[in-house]
């Protein structure tokens, strides 16, 4: 048995899923020798909740193009889902297409979920501590973030600096274990990898075009539909990006414009902070358009 793993990574609009789908679909009708066909299994850590599909960007039934996907609609957005679970079922997801002899697709902008299969890269489960959060809790984002920043400025450069959750998780850890996130514990995958990176020119304009998408597709409703679900506002919030921002329009606390406006923007900067996780990593190999990718795809399967 052949084993082989693609990933395709890169900041939020650049078209992940569309090339993906696009190399899959290739290898189904190229057969390459020793394998038959791809699958693609998703690393994007809000795309694992059920319910969450306008707002993230889930791939719809008709534009999977009957490529099966894997890691989507996994968890319920009441509970929360960690980088450990995420790794354990991706892993599993894997071996599951390997024995079938067809390559995997690992495709998301999560840098952490993909470093996490690809080097074995876990942050131990630390026990929640109640009474830290509930001091925590009291701060702002703002002050949480600067304390992050102190205690670990590596793990502030990546992370979403107006989500609380995170942050308090971030600090908790550092906290308890007296050192900085994360904790480092390399299991690297025992067969080859190839890492294929989008670059998108004028990347604010793509971000723009797919918010816009994203509202007229009643991504709206969907958060009030969240919210007949049983999630409060402060977990909705939690989710970040549109869910932040929609939940705070629906509450009162901005208008359409305001939220529109302040949503764009924060999208930008979290495109920026997924090019700086990546930055460093010199495994990759950026591409602009889907023939280099098929190309390197061909090289790599060869």
């Amino acid at each position: 048995m052949l084993r082989k793993l693609i990933v395709i990574l890169g900041p939020t609009s650049s078209g992940k899923s569309e090339l993906a789908i696009k190399l899959a679909k290739k290898l189904a009708l190229s057969k390459v020798e020793g394998f038959n066909g791809a699958e693609i299994i998703s690393a994007d850590s809000r795309q694992v909740y059920q319910g969450m599909d306008i707002g993230t960007g889930k791939v719809t039934k008709k534009g999977k193009q009957g490529i099966p996907h894997h890691l989507l609609d996994v968890a319920s957005p009441k509970r929360r889902f960690t980088v450990v679970q995420y790794r354990k079922l991706a892993i599993e997801a894997i071996n599951k297409i390997f024995k079938g002899n067809k390559v995997p697709i690992l495709c998301g902008g999560t840098g952490f979920y993909i470093q996490a299969v690809i080097d074995g890269i876990v942050i131990p489960e630390v026990k929640p501590d109640w009474k830290l959060r509930k001091e925590l809790e009291k701060k702002t984002a703002k002050e949480l973030f600067s304390q992050l920043k102190k205690l670990d400025p590596k793990r502030a450069k990546t992370i979403e600096k107006e989500n609380k959750r995170r942050l308090i998780r971030a600090l908790e850890i550092v906290i308890k274990t007296k050192k900085k996130v994360p904790i480092l514990k390399k299991e690297p995958l025992p067969y080859p990898v190839l890492m294929i990176g989008i670059k998108k020119e004028k990347l604010k304009k793509l971000i723009r075009k797919r918010l816009l998408k994203r509202l007229k597709r009643g991504a709206i409703a969907e958060v009030k539909k969240l919210r007949k679900m049983g999630l409060s506002w402060q977990r909705l919030e939690e989710f970040g990006l549109e869910y932040r921002y929609l939940s705070k329009y629906l509450q009162g606390k901005l208008d359409y414009q305001e939220m529109a406006e302040k949503l764009q923007k924060e999208i930008e900067h979290f495109a920026r902070r997924q090019m700086t996780w990546w930055k460093s990593d010199k495994r990759i190999n950026w591409v602009k358009a889907s023939k280099e990718a098929k190309k390197l795809v061909k090289e790599f399967l060869s």
